[in-house]
């Protein structure tokens, strides 16, 4: 009988590391939060990003259902606050970084340069530009869109009040205002000077409903 060359091995000599079926598992709840679209590059992605000690492309809840969920740019409130989780503690960062972390959740290419284009990023970009502009492409109007800042942004627990810094929201709103080009400086201080008093009884945060509020003027114009 022919002997093959191949080694022989037996069950005592395959070792597995005790921290193996831990990690597995994380892995495993991850992928299933986060719904990747390219599994094989979301998971490359997930543990480049472990191995590197970095924040993983991951999901904190599962959303709804893609068809009620998505827009036509491909992204959700979800993935944008994986990009935000990975890319905000940086402040500044290279555009050719924010394009690695886009493609690794299978986001379309094509959205990524509309947005560099609209905003004009080259090189080095605040990052808080960045998502603002993202952000404007969930909702129809810059309402929608400091209204998804303020959730995303918030250190408060979800379904909470959703505050953000008055200064932050005064620095993204004026420059959301800009980049729109048809809300004048006269109506983006009407609305900031509307909020001044609001803000003041509530520490210096502004909050959505306060923006939302029938009394407040249109953030749109």
């Amino acid at each position: 009988m022919p002997q093959s060359n191949e080694p022989l091995y037996c069950s005592e000599q395959i070792k597995i590391p005790p921290e193996l079926p831990d990690i597995l598992k994380q892995f495993t709840k991850a992928a299933i939060r986060t719904q990747p679209k390219d599994v094989l590059g979301w998971s490359a992605a997930y543990f480049r990003a472990m191995a590197n000690h970095e924040t993983p492309p991951v999901k904190e809840r599962l959303e709804l259902p893609i068809a009620t969920q998505c827009t036509d740019t491909g992204l959700t409130p979800g993935l944008l606050k994986v990009l935000n989780n990975q890319l905000g503690p940086k402040q500044k960062v290279a555009v050719s970084v924010i394009e690695k972390k886009w493609t690794d959740l299978s986001l379309p290419i094509d959205t990524f340069h509309d947005l560099v284009r609209i905003g004009n990023f080259t090189g080095t970009v605040e990052w808080v530009k960045f998502f603002s502009l993202a952000s404007s492409s969930l909702g129809e109007n810059i309402t929608d869109a400091m209204k998804m800042i303020c959730e995303i942004l918030t250190a408060d627990p979800e379904g909470g009040a959703a505050r953000i810094s008055f200064k932050q929201f005064q620095y993204l709103y004026k420059y959301l205002a800009q980049i729109d080009g048809e809300i004048s400086d006269e109506h983006v201080n009407t609305v900031i000077n509307y909020l001044q008093y609001q803000v003041e009884k509530q520490d210096n945060f502004v909050q959505p409903r306060n923006f939302l509020s029938n009394d407040c003027p249109s953030l749109s114009g």
